[in-house]
């Protein structure tokens, strides 16, 4: 594994301001929407929550609103039986361990059902303000890319990065890769040849990465 600082600074200058793309005014706010993003775009899920926000506005009614009715509420997203059981039964967890409050470590927060540790850093990150890094299916695609990690489960790739890079970095580099791995480097045909990256990135030089650059 090597990484360059180059990339880094690459990234900062052309995402400056990269940030949850999810709307959110809250930590319960944030839980909610991340797991309704499963399987689901962030575009769609911030239609979603405008008006699901004002309708829930704490753990509590999420709990005691009959089911079939969150459900129904939450049904644009898909999966939306068992991401309304998640989130029924993490904001009861909320209220009986956690005194209504989102909490804000690692181990109490992937002891709430439908809470991975991919949710959690989502929340330490962009809510808490502490050093996460989210492993979502473009981080852990550019990361192999960029030969920053040889694995392909999460967690070692998340303990990868960790280990490469500075912890103050974690949350806007997670962030930025989001964004670089929607806007340029696409799973179906990354962009290369357009790429602001590309002198400190191995892809294009790899034997998968040739098929998408034309010959100069």
């Amino acid at each position: 594994m090597r990484f360059s600082i180059k990339l880094l600074a690459g990234l900062h200058a052309n995402y400056p301001s990269a940030s949850c793309t999810l709307d959110h005014r809250s930590p319960l706010e944030l839980l909610v929407a991340t797991i309704l993003s499963a399987q689901c775009t962030d575009e769609r899920v911030n239609r979603l929550t405008k008006d699901l926000f004002r309708k829930y506005r704490k753990a509590s009614d999420y709990v005691r609103v009959p089911r079939e009715e969150l459900e129904l509420d939450i049904r644009p997203s898909g999966f939306f039986r068992n991401k309304a059981r998640s989130i029924a039964a993490a904001c009861e967890a909320i209220m009986d361990r956690h005194g209504g409050k989102v909490p804000d470590r690692m181990d109490d927060l992937i002891q709430l059902a439908g809470v991975g540790r991919k949710t959690a850093n989502v929340l330490l990150g962009s809510w808490f303000g502490k050093p996460a890094i989210t492993v979502d299916t473009h981080v852990k695609r550019l990361s192999g890319r960029m030969g920053l990690t040889h694995q392909t489960d999460p967690v070692q790739i998340e303990r990868d990065l960790m280990r490469i890079l500075p912890d103050g970095e974690w949350t806007f580099f997670s962030h930025s890769m989001i964004l670089h791995g929607r806007q340029v480097c696409k799973a179906r045909r990354p962009g290369c040849e357009d790429c602001f990256l590309v002198d400190d990135c191995p892809f294009p030089g790899s034997s998968e990465g040739k098929k998408f650059i034309s010959p100069k």
